[in-house]
């Protein structure tokens, strides 16, 4: 009892600075007399060349800015450079952060010599991309730590982090995978295992706002839709002669596929819908859980702007509310991983699945 008592402190330690920070932000803006909330929820939930630093919204971590300029030149430079509405001058050519009222908003910008904007080939490490490489290093080195103990230890079974770690793996391969895939289990279990942990470390990074966490990735749609296009092209590569024939020539009556290819018309379609659900149901659950723990947050401060004496009572009710609703979305983000899993899981089966053929009728006696 102790030990799980003492596991639900340390994930309430952590996902206190998520809300303590989007508290921190609201009260900034309050103290100025001016809240945007769309302004707020978005900036929080989009991509950024720098790191948010917990508790100071102005500071950020910077990254590494990588553009190629108007005339083909590379240019390489901290996005420190141009922060805080700052042009960064690199051998005679002009970069900034585009402001509110461009085309640009919130991207590096070149600018010309009569003051226009030009959008340049933008390859920068930002926050996403950032939180992409740190969920693939962690992953990789949980799994060689997996794999180490197993190579030292044999078919002993390992204990605390180790042990909840292949729990969670036999759990997912034991009650999804092998039942779902049969004797194709091994062939495609390491790329389902692969997806299912790391779309599990984005979501529970993205819950935690201090450094490497924070990065809102599967709060992010093409970063969704790359995993789904992956699920999509393993699914169709590896599909067999029966699931093209049942996409183009299925099993229904005559008229249905000829001479108006009615059914394979939909089946072809539904090659496509399938991916696209996958990308949009981690996305908007992903989503949703990060934008409803700022909107409630923001509730308050918007009733402070009316009434300071409501908004500063309600103050640690809306924080302890929000982490509430953290701990709510470190649940989602397992269901999530779990659901695109499984679905993933049934639609590569669906390709793999064999002709059945009748059984023939026993002869009258």
């Amino acid at each position: 009892m102790k030990r799980y008592l003492s596991i639900l402190i340390l994930m309430l330690m952590a996902l206190l600075p998520a809300a303590a920070t989007e508290t921190a932000h609201a009260e900034e803006a309050a103290a100025e007399g001016k809240i945007d909330p769309k302004e707020i929820i978005f900036e929080h939930l989009g991509d950024a060349y720098g790191w948010e630093v917990p508790f100071n919204h102005h500071r950020r971590i910077p990254l590494p800015v990588i553009v190629v300029a108007e005339d083909g030149g590379w240019h390489i430079f901290s996005s420190a450079r141009v922060t805080d509405g700052q042009t960064y001058d690199d051998g005679g050519v002009l970069f900034k952060i585009a402001g509110h009222d461009s085309d640009y908003k919130g991207k590096v910008v070149q600018v010309r010599a009569d003051g226009s904007e030009y959008r340049p080939f933008d390859i920068s490490i930002t926050k996403n991309v950032c939180g992409l490489f740190i969920t693939a290093a962690l992953l990789i080195g949980l799994m060689l730590w997996l794999a180490r103990w197993y190579g030292r230890k044999g078919h002993k079974a390992p204990r605390r982090g180790l042990g909840a770690l292949e729990l969670v793996v036999s759990f997912v391969y034991d009650s999804v995978i092998k039942p779902t895939l049969g004797e194709n289990t091994r062939r495609f279990a390491p790329y389902l295992l692969t997806v299912f942990w790391f779309i599990l470390l984005m979501n529970l990074l993205g819950l935690i706002v201090i450094f490497p966490g924070g990065a809102n990735l599967t709060g992010n749609i093409a970063v969704t839709m790359v995993l789904a296009v992956m699920t999509f092209l393993v699914t169709n590569i590896f599909g067999n002669k029966h699931y093209w024939k049942e996409i183009f020539w299925p099993d229904v009556p005559l008229w249905l596929k000829f001479p108006l290819p009615i059914m394979p018309a939909i089946e072809l379609f539904g090659i496509f819908t399938k991916p696209a659900a996958l990308t949009v149901r981690l996305f908007a659950n992903m989503m949703g859980g990060h934008m409803i723990v700022l909107v409630l947050t923001l509730l308050i401060f918007i009733f402070m702007s009316i009434n300071p004496i409501a908004g500063g009572a309600t103050t640690v009710v809306s924080l302890l509310f929000s982490v509430f609703m953290l701990v709510i979305d470190v649940l989602v983000s397992f269901i999530q991983a779990y659901v695109f899993t499984m679905l993933s899981t049934i639609f590569i089966s669906l390709a793999q699945e064999k002709e059945h053929h009748a059984p023939a009728p026993e002869a009258d006696v």
